[in-house]
């Protein structure tokens, strides 16, 4: 049984609030939900092989190359095994990459790049080996003509595509090349037809001018399609290429901007230096970093595309053979909290992640198939003692373990937080805890709620933060200051309001100067008619994902106002300064279910929890 999604505010005796703020952006068309996608929200990740004929040594001759690779002895079912040992369960074959000589490991009758020879189809073999193994096969595909001759050597013949096309075509051109690469999605989807998706490097003016992605849905409507740093209409995936500037760097969904539950892939490399690709070097690769980053992306319900340098001969240097043997055996012990769980904190529940409390750091998880179990992993110990200090999100605990010992924890359970002590060893990467609970208490319904805004955008009102779906959203229309009133009825009590921000963030690496728009200075205000407000609290939001909690005790109100001053943007940054308070645009495709947000940015105003146990 897969956990609900459950969208709007969420009101307790205790008090949780969940909307959706945004920024502008024209609509995308893709489908939020397709059977298509199944697999892939199944999975934690894939493995990213950037390998062709600029592979080093390097070649400037396609069968040179060809024959080196057999050779050396290849075998697609080398990658797979690697691959079951990183416990993922796709592969990116990125061999038509413009610094890789823009190779087709497969052959072709279209003249213009590298492609090999029908009796060692390099592709053919790959997609065979992962299917029979349970996994599943992408292929990449570049939109960039410019290092067609970057060392020298032309990797582009723009004479034999003319020929083939009966027209001169300068394929080292943004338009020729995207007429070339146009050609090859329609012969790779008519010669590969069990082909699971396109893996594409940004977009190209000819594709989109003459439908390619339309061509794809038509032609292979079970064939997903993902993009690299674009939230591309039609498309099922959005990739984020490699993240840095984050504090700690191994939270990288911290620089992610697409909102859940857009399915969306985070993109890097395992080895510490060198290309994305086997450059000659053995690099080092961080066992710290490597698990953060997985561990950070599980906890955020985003999908790791870890990287190997694949050489001539396929196989990996010895420093990411034994990353991947340490790796195997180690996420073995804890799999149960990454790969049959959802991030803990956003769409799906949970506890709170981020900070536990005295340095300690990490995410939470909740198991897909019992609501009720909680996991949170604890990447960075406390810098001193034996306790850590959780958010509960209104989850009643009646068991604490380490997850890979089996060893009982105390713990206590008062105003909202769960402290477990007694952790005497700490995990140098990731110390699981399995947190057993009776489920959530003392949360007023969505139905008991009203939501009214100081500002919205036509078509997107507040009453969208209490409706319970979570693809629909309030627009505050770029409006800041702005406020958010819910009105529960009657007089209540109200201990706390949590607010998810799950909102477009920056799309490449932080700086000081460009930060997300997540909320930064608030105000709360409490009324009983509506019409003379009290201000309660004042105070600043962390600059964090995941659900936040603002503590009130308030004995008994009626109407709650949340009121947003600020945001943590700088003024300098133009593309997110005041642009929060939207949540992304979405329109539904004929024929399919669901919708696809376009640069998501959400406040969920998640539910008022009525603490009183």
């Amino acid at each position: 049984m897969r956990i609900k999604r459950k969208a709007g505010i969420l009101v307790a005796v205790a008090a949780l609030v969940g909307g959706l703020l945004a920024i502008p952006g024209s609509p995308a068309h893709a489908d939020l939900f397709n059977p298509r996608q199944d697999w892939l929200r199944a999975s934690t990740g894939g493995l990213f092989l950037h390998w062709g004929e600029r592979t080093s040594p390097g070649y400037t001759d396609c069968t040179a190359w060809q024959n080196a690779v057999v050779s050396g002895g290849w075998d697609p079912n080398y990658w797979v095994q690697e691959a079951q040992k990183l416990h993922l369960s796709y592969l990116v074959l990125a061999t038509f990459h413009s610094r890789l000589g823009y190779a087709r490991a497969w052959p072709s009758a279209i003249p213009g790049s590298c492609s090999t020879t029908k009796d060692h189809d390099f592709l053919g073999q790959l997609l065979t080996a992962t299917h029979n193994a349970g996994l599943h096969l992408i292929l990449y595909m570049t939109n960039d003509p410019s290092h067609h001759n970057e060392t020298g050597f032309e990797y582009l013949d723009s004479g034999a595509y003319s020929t083939y096309k009966h027209q001169n075509i300068d394929i080292t051109t943004t338009d020729g090349f995207g007429q070339f690469s146009y050609d090859n999605f329609i012969e790779v989807m008519n010669n590969y037809p069990a082909l699971d998706g396109f893996w594409i490097d940004n977009l190209n003016p000819y594709w989109t001018a003459n439908n390619l992605f339309q061509t794809v849905r038509s032609m292979r409507p079970n064939m997903l399609l993902s993009n690299n740093n674009e939230d591309t209409p039609l498309f099922d995936t959005v990739d984020h290429e490699q993240k840095t500037g984050m504090t700690p760097s191994y939270d990288m969904p911290q620089a992610i901007w697409t909102s859940p539950p857009r399915l969306t892939e985070a993109d890097y490399k395992l080895p510490s230096t060198g290309a994305w690709w086997y450059d000659g070097s053995n690099s080092t690769v961080d066992n710290k970093l490597s698990i953060g980053r997985f561990v950070a992306n599980a906890g955020s319900s985003i999908k790791s595309l870890m990287a190997e340098t694949a050489m001539v001969n396929g196989k990996f240097p010895s420093n990411q053979v034994n990353f991947n043997n340490f790796f195997n055996s180690y996420i073995s012990q804890i799999w149960p909290s990454l790969g049959q769980a959802e991030g803990g904190g956003y769409g799906f529940g949970g506890l709170k992640p981020g900070s536990f409390g005295n340095g300690a750091y990490g995410f939470t998880t909740i198991s897909r198939t019992d609501s009720t179990l909680n996991y949170v992993h604890v990447v960075d110990k406390p810098t001193s003692g034996s306790s850590i200090t959780v958010r509960d999100n209104g989850y009643q605990v009646t068991r604490v373990s380490d997850l890979r010992t089996g060893t009982v924890f105390p713990f206590t359970q008062a105003n909202g937080s769960i402290t477990v002590s007694g952790i005497t060893t700490w995990d140098p990467y990731d110390t699981v805890l399995k947190v057993e609970t009776t489920g959530r208490v003392g949360i007023y319904p969505d139905s008991s709620i009203t939501a009214s805004a100081s500002a919205s955008a036509s078509g997107h009102p507040a009453s969208a933060l209490i409706d319970g779906d979570d693809s629909t959203y309030w627009d505050s229309n770029t409006t800041v200051p702005v406020s958010v009133t819910l009105d529960l009825g009657s007089a209540k009590k109200v201990a706390y309001l949590g607010v998810n921000q799950t909102e477009w963030s920056v799309a490449y690496n932080r700086s000081s100067s460009e930060q997300p728009a997540r909320i930064e200075g608030y105000s709360v205000a409490t009324s009983n008619d509506g019409g003379t407000w009290t201000t309660v609290k004042t105070s600043t939001m962390p600059d964090a994902r995941g659900v936040q909690f603002i503590d009130l005790n308030v004995a008994s109100t009626r109407f709650l106002r949340l009121t947003v001053n600020s945001t943590w943007a700088a003024s300098t940054d133009s593309k997110h300064y005041h642009e929060p308070l939207r949540g992304g645009e979405r329109e539904a495709v004929p024929g399919h279910r669901g919708d696809q947000p376009h640069r998501v940015h959400r406040y969920r105003l998640r539910r008022l929890h009525q603490r009183g146990r």
